[in-house]
């Protein structure tokens, strides 16, 4: 029995540190026009998991880019993400291929409509403000311009 206090103990720890935002990956600067984006980078499978799971809040400039290892239909949802975000689902060329708008806490799958290995998750409505939409070009060191 004596055994078992520590490793529930370390379960606990663990479960509590899995539900901290990722606030250290790396960052890359990107462009939509005059607009200058600041992006965290999720690269492995691990942090494309967690992605912006458990952030309270995130600065306008700030978003997440997603880069995956070969273009597939990229699908979203948002279990434990508490903001409202957009999703835009970018072409390797920097192209949106479109956009989708994501409520917090919501299970719904939102789906890129051609296979891509870019998504850049930023606050909802972030595109919309700037008249960004399916077609727009974003401009960045992931993109092949």
């Amino acid at each position: 029995m004596k055994f078992l206090a520590p490793l529930v103990l370390a379960l606990a720890a663990g479960a509590a540190a899995a539900q901290e935002p990722q606030m250290n990956l790396p960052r890359v600067k990107l462009s939509a026009g005059m607009y200058q984006i600041d992006a965290q980078v999720a690269r492995s499978s691990e942090e494309r998991a967690t992605g912006l799971m458990f952030r309270k809040e995130m600065p306008q400039h700030e978003g997440m880019l997603f880069i995956f290892e070969q273009a597939s239909q990229q699908c979203f949802w948002m279990k434990n993400t508490l903001l409202p975000l957009s999703a835009a689902f970018i072409a390797d060329d920097g192209t949106i291929v479109n956009i989708e708008d994501m409520a917090p806490q919501s299970l719904e799958s939102h789906c890129s409509k051609q296979p891509v290995r870019h998504v850049l998750e930023m606050n909802k409505g972030w595109f919309a403000k700037r008249g960004l939409k399916a077609g727009s070009k974003l401009t960045g060191a992931p993109f092949r311009n």
